[in-house]
């Protein structure tokens, strides 16, 4: 690997002003981009904080354990059938 990484050490050259200018379209459109995509302002969530009975807590924490999903998403849940 040492001998590899060794004969391609400096043989990558930066592209020049020119050649940036000329295939700007195309280097922008090969960018990776990495992570989630952004959620609309419709599917965030907003930030509170609430105080909940412990009972509430070691339920939904049970439940989640159970259902292998986050304990917050439980409550949400159990929320959301509460308000429709």
């Amino acid at each position: 690997m040492k001998n590899l990484e060794n004969k391609t050490k400096g043989t990558w050259r930066k592209p020049t002003a020119i050649e940036k200018k000329k295939f700007s379209k195309a280097l922008e459109n090969s960018v990776l981009k990495l992570g989630r995509p952004a959620k609309k302002s419709s599917e965030k969530y907003l930030a509170i904080s609430i105080k909940l009975d412990p009972k509430i807590i070691k339920w939904a924490k049970a439940e989640a354990k159970r259902r292998n999903i986050g304990y917050q998403t439980v409550i949400n849940e159990e929320l959301l059938k509460k308000a429709s």
